[in-house]
Formats: C-alpha cells, structure tokens, sequence
C-alpha cells in the first residue's frame, strides 16, 4: 500500500506540472469564451448587411438566368441576392455537390473568378456607404477561419473597413458573399479566449493532422491527472482529528496548503468539465449512430428546379412587401415556395409560380415528413416554447446566431437510432435531425460543459455567477498547482554546489 501511495504521489506531482498549465487556460479562457465568442456571421447579421432588392429592377428569372449560364438539372439551392461584388445575382448549388454557381441576375453571366475588384464590391455593399476600405489580400485559412464551415469558400479575401469597429472582412473565393466579420475588439479578445481555449495554436501548421488527436489524449490525462489528485488530497485530508500545527491539512506553505483546499472543493467541477470537453471533441466518434441520413427529397417530393411560369423576381418582391434582402427558392411537400426575407429571420412564404402569400397544408406536411424515414412516425410532437433539445443561446456561443422559430414541430420515428426531426410547419424546413447518440451528446457535453440547463439560462446573472464563481475556483486549483510546480522545477534544475575541497594533510616540520 505504501508503494502504491507514492507511486500515486509521484505521479500527480509531476504530471501535474504540465496539465495544471493548461487547467489555468482552460478555466481562464472560458470565463472570456462567455461573453466573446469565436468570430462568425450570424445569419441575422448577414440579412442586415445585405442590400435590399430593387423592385423595379431589370432582372432575369430563376430559369432564364440558369438556361442562359447553360446549368440544368436538380438544384441543392437557389437564392437571390445582392451579394457578389454588389451586383444582383442567382447563387445556385447543383444537387451534386458541385459547389455553388454565381450568375449576374440582369445578364445571365455565370462569374467564375473572385478577384480583389469583386471581393471589394462585396466588402462595400456589406459596409454600407461612406465606409473606407483596405484590401489585404488572400489567405487559406488564419486564426480567424478555421471553421470547416468555410472550407467550400477558401481562398478567402481579407478587407479591412475603416470603421470605430476596425472590422475585417472575410470574403469567399468562391462565391464572392461576405461570409465571416471580425471587429478588432473580438479578434483581440479571442487570443484571450476560443483560440487558445481550442488550442488553435495547433492548427493550420505541421500539427495541424494530429490537433484533435492531441486535444483528445490531453483531456485524457488531465482527467487522470485530476482523479489521482482527488484521491490523494483524500489520502492527506484528516477528517477526524488533527495534525500538529491544528490544521486538518498537513501542508504548512501558502501554496501547497490552498492546492490542497482548493483540490478538494474544485476537483468535480475540474473533473467535469475536462470530461465534458473531451466530449465536445465526439472522440473516435462515439456520438455518431450510423443511422441513414434522412430522405429530404422524398419529404420535398423531388429535387428543387424553379417550376414552369415562375413568378418574375419583381413580382414577388412585391408580393412579400416591405424590404427584401434575400429571396430564396426552396420546394417542400411537393410544393415549389419562396421564402422572402427581410432584416428580421421569419420570412414571408410566397407560391413560387403565382407570388401570392401562402401556407402550408398540415396534412400534406404530416404526410411529407413521414416519408424523410424507412420507420414508422411514432408522434408528432408540436412544441410551442424551448425544451431541453430545442432552445436557443446567445448569438456569439458555438450554438447561437441560428434561427430557432416557434412553433416548430419534432416528429418522433419508431427506429433503434430514436430519430427526431425538427420541421418548422410554417416553411416546411427540416432545421436538425437528432437521435438517441446525439441526444446524449446534448448532456455530456452542452449540459455539462456550458451548463445548457433553461433554469439556469432562463436567469441570468444566476448562471454568470455560477459559471465565473466555478471557473476561478478551478482557475485557483490550477494556478496554485503551476506555481507548486515551477518552484519544484526549479530546486530540481538549479545546479547545485560545488562541493567544497579540503586540502590533504601536511605535516610540518615541527609536526614530524
């Protein structure tokens, strides 16, 4: 028993050094993680840049504009937008995956490079006038950009606005659209926060193929490292009676005494969320099912195209009234639609052929969406407020800035995976599918991580002050360990003194 305990000593001691390092970035980045999220272009955001769409002007309609830049077949998705180079233009997406197509809306002409004019028309309509701008060039991918998201977009266009904000913009190379904003004061901050809570570090560079690799057997051994902790604090912690100096704990230095405290009251919540953020990386992806994808043209009752006597864009900017920034081609329940959005993200629901405002049967719906699984549908639930698996989060968290509309229906299959599928009846979009892996997922990681519990969300500061009280009881816990560490490093590495030489005996000669 003995060997074991110092074994077990031993082994807390040293590879504590290194994960109490990172125990400290951990809990410090993540307080700054709750109020500075890692840069995106929220969708709201995106529709309020977005110049409106002129009524009366000269356009093409959908199938004209694709006839005359030679695309047929199925569509993935098609919009309307001023958005490449702020011209007016189609952005389609082939249903092969191709990637999008951009054709100027007046002439038919598909645009097949994003040059630094294009990526400068764009950065202006997004700013708005009166707003200067800087050109910086292309890159790949840098601190800003390393969602996988923007992948079908690289290489991107860097413009620099001249604004309080000091904003750059990230432009798609391939599409011309502004896809990503970061104000200086976010970027800053994210130094502080996401980009070295994630070891971003690591991206990007050599490492790159190993980062999640390595973010996985990190959490791994801070877990260990963690458990061994606790079971030594227990070990030293004396419940019953005293040591010596009146203390129940047997460490006498400032340091070594509140790293003791501070492991015993701290060690679940550090346990928790170095646990729950191995989880968020789904390791050796255990969260996913394996389930088929669900069978969206089936529910849409067949590929998108724009149908035969399509409405004319004029007519239906008319029709949805108000200001249009984006119209958006979309077929649901056998039914071609469009959706007409404006800065706020419920849109008005055109017929496509007539342009006049309509909705949805809900039979029709129900029958659609029984067809999206093999399975039999078990109930349709309609949820009219958040839940536990539907709810929002502030815009700048990994979650937030989608659109989360009410009421929204969740059709529950009778299948092994437990499939749910989120359908908003209002549009007929399928906003998520989820099954009984990822559900779980839902509680190892957001629950436990970023404590997504609506008592909690639902009252703030309450949550703040949970969070911030943890986070720097971990924080302490960890800072108390690096500074424990470092001293012991340096006693081991100081060199140490020369021993000092006596000279040998030499006896005089009136010491014979």
């Amino acid at each position: 028993m003995a060997h074991f305990k110092r074994w077990l000593f031993l082994l807390h001691r040293w590879l504590g050094i290194v994960v109490c390092a990172f125990f400290a970035m951990w809990f410090v980045s993540g307080v700054v993680m709750m109020y500075v999220g890692y840069p995106k272009l929220t969708e709201s955001e995106r529709l309020q840049h977005l110049p409106p769409l002129a009524a009366d002007a000269v356009l093409l309609g959908p199938q004209e504009a694709l006839d005359a830049a030679g695309i047929a077949g199925p569509l993935k998705e098609l919009r309307l937008a001023v958005a490449s180079g702020g011209r007016t233009v189609y952005l389609a997406q082939p249903a092969d995956g191709k990637g999008s197509i951009v054709i100027d809306a007046a002439t038919g002409t598909p645009l097949r490079h994003v040059d630094r004019e294009l990526a400068m028309g764009s950065a202006a309509a997004f700013a708005g006038p009166g707003v200067g701008l800087v050109y910086e060039g292309t890159l790949d991918e840098d601190a800003f950009t390393h969602s996988r998201a923007l992948d079908a977009h690289r290489p991107l266009h860097q413009v620099a606005l001249v604004d309080a904000a000091h904003t750059r913009l990230y432009v798609s190379g391939r599409t011309g659209e502004v896809v990503r904003d970061a104000p200086r004061a976010e970027r800053l901050w994210n130094y502080a926060g996401a980009w070295i809570h994630w070891l971003y570090p690591l991206r990007g560079g050599a490492l790159d193929p190993y980062w999640a690799d390595i973010v996985n057997w990190l959490s791994i051994l801070g877990i260990a490292v963690t458990l061994m902790g606790t079971a030594v604090g227990l070990l030293r912690w004396r419940f019953a009676g005293r040591y010596r100096s009146g203390s129940r704990s047997p460490y006498r230095g400032f340091m070594m005494r509140w790293h003791h405290i501070t492991g015993l009251l701290f060690a679940a919540v550090t346990l928790t969320w170095i646990f729950s953020g191995l989880m968020s990386m789904n390791p050796w992806r255990v969260f996913d099912s394996g389930a088929p994808a669900l069978r969206t043209e089936a529910m849409n009752g067949g590929p998108l195209g724009p149908p035969a006597g399509a409405a004319s864009p004029q007519a239906l900017i008319a029709a949805a009234g108000g200001t249009v920034r984006e119209l958006h081609w979309t077929r649901t329940a056998g039914r071609d639609l469009v959706l007409a959005r404006g800065t706020a993200l419920r849109p008005t629901v055109l017929d496509a052929a007539s342009a006049a405002p309509t909705a949805l049967d809900a039979d029709a719906l129900k029958a659609a969406v029984a067809r999206l699984s093999s399975a039999p549908v078990a109930r349709i639930e309609v949820l009219n407020a958040y839940d536990s698996h539907y709810y929002t989060r502030e815009p700048h968290t990994m979650t937030g800035g989608g659109d989360k509309p009410l009421p929204i229906w969740r059709v529950v299959f009778a299948d092994e995976a437990g499939t749910w599928a989120h359908v908003d009846p209002r549009t007929g979009a399928l906003l998520n599918r989820s099954d009984s892996h990822r559900r779980a997922s839902r509680w190892l990681f957001a629950m436990l991580h970023s404590w997504d519990w609506r008592p909690l969300l639902e009252r703030r500061p309450l949550w703040d002050l949970a969070m911030v009280l943890l986070s720097l009881g971990g924080a302490a816990l960890s800072l108390t360990g690096v500074v424990i560490g470092w001293r012991r490093l340096g006693r081991k590495l100081a060199p140490k003194p020369a021993a000092r030489r006596i000279p040998p005996f030499t006896p005089s000669k009136e010491h014979p």
